[in-house]
């Protein structure tokens, strides 16, 4: 038996807006209902009650033109429920700019004092950032939207690649289908590993996705120009990690001044050199965490962070785990 039985089910109050990614909330729903699938299989009363809410209730709309039915807000709060924001295009997000998105901050601050956990999809991060929550906390939203969220609340201590980060109640998860990997955890919280295992297999889907792994990889920032100056530069930088490297080396070995650099890789790819050779270090300081038999000191040395500082900084700044969490984790 995989699912435990629970005294009482969990309610889940997935909040939605005009606009929403579609996937932001049928992806946890489908999570939490296949849970509910495995209680009955093995002769259990469900463990989840789900419910979507909107502002008004009614249909929805969401950004793929499909809408959903939505209850209106409750308006006794939630206690000891789980609160999960999608996400949506950045005009489309409850903001302090008109009356109901107004109301709808206003409702998300009032339930988030008594939920019991708080989460949010991809740019729901901005929702709960505009209601005042996230506010000396760490959190991630859709890579895309990192350096947005980080620039309007600056407050937010903001993980730039994490799939998903959790600080106290409060979870954020990174873009789309990483609201998935969220509410796979959250299982995993209620009802063990076991259950979320379970979970995971049904949807097939992989379960070894917790906060910490990365969202986007300088392989795909490669692929995605082949022929351009990233996928060169990484080429020349993947067997020089290790070494003390700078702009003015990079510039050179791809026959280019450094402001050509610079403006090209934006162009490309909307990073610098010195991100793109953080980035390709932090890839291969995971590889290495992964493999047995590394120290951590071997891989801050191998991965050119140098020490086990400097490598246990990038990880918090990066991913918002340490390197030995890491390697628990994916080793």
């Amino acid at each position: 038996m995989n699912i435990c039985h629970m005294p009482s089910p969990v309610d889940i109050w997935l909040l939605v807006f005009p606009g929403f990614v579609l996937l932001d909330a049928t992806g946890p729903i489908q999570v939490f209902a296949s849970a509910n699938d495995e209680a009955r299989d093995a002769g259990l009363p469900p463990p989840y009650r789900i419910h979507l809410i909107a502002q008004g209730g009614g249909a929805v709309m969401s950004s793929a033109g499909v809408a959903m039915i939505a209850a209106p807000l409750p308006r006794g709060g939630i206690p000891g429920s789980t609160l999960i924001v999608s996400g949506g295009g950045g005009a489309d997000l409850p903001s302090t700019t008109d009356a109901a998105g107004c109301a709808v901050l206003r409702w998300v601050t009032r339930a988030s004092i008594l939920a019991a956990r708080c989460c949010s999809v991809c740019t729901g991060a901005f929702v709960l950032a505009r209601a005042g929550l996230l506010d000396d906390r760490r959190a991630v939203t859709h890579w895309q939207d990192a350096a947005a969220l980080r620039s309007q609340h600056p407050l937010v201590r903001v993980q730039d690649d994490a799939i998903h980060v959790r600080d106290g109640k409060f979870h954020t998860s990174a873009g789309i289908s990483a609201g998935m990997d969220l509410a796979l955890s959250l299982v995993e919280e209620d009802l063990g590993r076991r259950a979320a295992l379970a979970v995971a297999r049904r949807m097939v889907l992989f379960l070894k996705r917790p906060g910490g792994q990365r969202q986007f990889s300088a392989e795909l920032l490669a692929q995605s120009a082949a022929e351009g100056v990233a996928a060169q530069l990484t080429a020349w930088l993947r067997p020089r990690l290790h070494q003390m490297l700078d702009v003015d080396q990079m510039a050179a070995a791809c026959a280019l001044s450094v402001r050509t650099l610079h403006r090209r890789l934006r162009a490309e790819a909307d990073i610098t050199p010195a991100q793109l050779l953080a980035q390709l270090r932090m890839e291969l300081a995971c590889q290495l965490l992964e493999r047995p038999g590394v120290t951590v000191k071997g891989v801050a040395r191998r991965s050119g962070h140098g020490s086990e500082y400097n490598l246990r900084r990038a990880f918090v700044l990066r991913l918002g785990v340490l390197p030995g969490d890491y390697r628990k984790r994916f080793s």
